[in-house]
């Protein structure tokens, strides 16, 4: 660490963000690595360290000999300012050494709104931003993560993305770098012959070619590269690598503690749901697996707490018997499990005895609808009477706070659909007062969290209009005036960031030179409210002479070309077509345990697609 560096650590907050060497990260020897590879996480370190992607795919590019992989995390404003004031570049915790000197580098886009910190990132790196600018092989851009699943808004940008599931075609490119790297190729002939790759997209071979009225009429692939490039996935996740051991961190992170990670994919099909069709087909770890899994990761960190993490964690098909396995050591050693995907449906008694032998946390449920009707729309396959059955169950083992998610601007929705959020709140709290079992002498403490829906590539949604901040804003308003009790506090997420966050789910190519121009503007951080600004983004569109809504707020037709179409997640387009007009008609769609709906998924031959049931 370099002594300009240690002088501005004084100057700035949580210095412990930029310094490196916490237990458990790796340091190599530069002179036997051929390779380096710079993982870059946009946004701050206490989110970054919290991901549990990053953390599997750190240790597995370690493992490859010659190749050394170190973090790279966005420095708050207050150290972006000093690394600017005195001319230091972005570098990686390992080393210290700037990004220039990497030669990969990767980003994980989690979410839209961490687009204007890659370029920042970038920028503070001294890279040039546009790919067409980087001449050489040196300084390859890469991404991936669940963002990736419509690239097109970072086309301008990146060199290549990966698409799925990382841990083993990131090996399989940086294999074929470094023989491109020691033969002197150039970086167009890399490219090339990296599209051949299942799961790589090479942004620069595909023709993107607009009509008259502003739709895409063709994606064309060029120079061999395939028409459609289909994801990668673990098939089996008890052979599939997973660390030993977390880096531990000097300070408090996000999710500080030990994750597990059970299964990865979901039965259910909820209709607004990316991530359940993106991780298709559901792949379960056995228990032993996970046991070891967490055992290990206790011993190697210290932490006293694991969690035990997916998308939906109660529709693990062993958690009794994965609870009671884990029970055997870590009610003795006090170390407490959380289960942070619950759903009504499921939710037992027995569960519930087991994470509360340790240690007790809230509750939090996903209702995501106030009415019937619309849970029917977007298939949530969740009841009034199984929510009053699991928050009872609850409130008699002792719980007196529960969190409960809503989705304000669902299609269809209406005013009335909105009042039942409260009214459902309203039901829970006047549940808890009717229950002779609860806790004596302790008030109940129910919480509404609602976000604006935002139509997502790859679900069957993708073809809904988001509604218009002006009637989200009316919705939020109708919602807080429908709270009639003290006892029922009501959180809502800004509309203004979820309108962002549309517009570059759904976009094209032809946002990217917005993104440069909001780059300009000084647009970062956007995910956080203290310096997101609609203001600065609206002159960014202006100015590239774009209209935002008509990503966001346009409703596509089923025949219009998507700016994802040339993208293979396994799921067909047909099916995503049929579960939109079952939602028009209030129609569920039974889980993937009960009935295989025909997906497409069964293509990768493996998962829950090819269990007996």
């Amino acid at each position: 660490m370099s002594s300009g560096l240690e002088k501005i650590f004084l100057k700035v907050q949580k210095p412990a963000r930029y310094t490196g060497g916490e237990l458990n990260s790796i340091v190599k020897d530069k002179a036997g690595v051929d390779v380096r590879f710079a993982f870059c996480f946009p946004d701050i370190y206490e989110v970054g360290m919290s991901h549990l992607g990053m953390k599997i795919l750190y240790g597995v590019l370690n493992r490859m000999d010659g190749v050394w992989c170190e973090r790279v995390f966005a420095p708050w404003v207050d150290m972006e300012a000093q690394l600017r004031d005195h001319s230091i570049p972005l570098y990686a915790l390992e080393s210290g050494d700037p990004l220039s000197e990497f030669d990969i580098i990767g980003f994980t886009l989690q979410y839209e709104l961490s687009y204007s910190n890659v370029l920042n990132m970038l920028d503070l790196a001294g890279i040039p931003l546009l790919a067409a600018e980087r001449k050489g092989l040196e300084h390859l851009v890469v991404a991936g993560g669940p963002c990736a699943c419509n690239p097109e808004p970072l086309a301008d940008f990146v060199d290549l993305f990966f698409i799925g599931e990382g841990e083993e075609v990131d090996c399989e490119l940086v294999r074929l770098y470094r023989e491109h790297k020691q033969k002197g190729s150039s970086k167009e002939t890399f490219l090339r012959e990296a599209a051949q790759i299942p799961g790589v997209y090479v942004p620069s071979l595909y023709k993107v070619s607009y009509g008259e009225d502003g739709l895409i009429s063709a994606i064309e692939p060029l120079d061999g590269a395939p028409a459609k490039v289909r994801k990668r996935l673990m098939l089996h996740m008890d052979e599939s690598y997973f660390p030993e051991s977390f880096i531990v961190p000097f300070i408090e992170i996000v999710h500080d503690r030990a994750v597990a990670e059970v299964f990865r994919g979901c039965i259910r099909g909820c209709r607004f749901c990316q991530a359940g069709f993106l991780y298709r087909p559901l792949r379960e770890k056995s228990v032993s697996v996970i046991d070891k899994q967490c055992r290990d990761l206790c011993a190697t960190t210290g932490y006293d707490e694991i969690s035990l993490s997916s998308l939906s964690t109660s529709d693990y098909s062993k958690l009794n018997e994965l609870l009671d396995q884990l029970l055997t050591w870590t009610k003795e050693e006090k170390t407490g499990i959380s289960l942070p995907s619950l759903r009504v449906d499921n939710f037992s008694t027995e569960i519930m005895d087991k994470i509360r032998s340790v240690r007790r946390s809230g509750l939090t449920f996903a209702p995501e609808a106030g009415t019937q009707r619309l849970r029917d729309v977007i298939n949530k396959n969740v009841y009034e009477d199984e929510l009053m059955r699991t928050v009872s169950t609850a409130f008699a083992g002792g719980w007196n706070s529960v969190k409960l998610y809503f989705m304000l601007g669902l299609p269809t929705e209406t005013m009335e659909d909105v009042a039942g959020i409260a009214e459902l709140g309203q039901k829970v709290v006047d549940l808890y007062y009717t229950n002779p079992a609860r806790r004596k002498g302790k008030g109940v403490s129910v919480t509404l969290s609602a976000s604006g829906f935002v139509p997502k590539a790859f679900t069957p949604f993708q073809w809904e209009p988001q509604d218009t901040i002006e009637t989200l804003h009316e919705k939020q308003q109708h919602l807080v005036q429908s709270v009639k009790t003290k006892k029922i506090t009501c959180h809502y997420h800004d509309a203004d960031t979820s309108f962002m966050e549309a517009v570059f789910a759904r976009g094209d190519r032809r946002l990217g030179p917005v993104l440069l121009r909001a780059h300009e503007l000084g647009c970062k951080f956007d995910g956080w409210n203290d310096y997101f600004s609609l203001k600065r983004w609206r002159r960014a569109f202006a100015d590239c002479g774009v209209e935002p809504e008509f990503y966001a707020n346009r409703r596509r037709n089923f025949d219009e070309i998507l700016p994802w179409d040339h993208i293979d997640y396994g799921v067909t387009k047909d099916f995503f077509r049929s579960e939109c007009e079952r939602a028009y008609a209030a129609q569920v769609t039974p889980n993937c345990r009960e009935a295989c709906s025909g997906c497409g998924a069964a293509c990768f031959q493996g998962g829950i697609c090819y269990e007996n049931r």
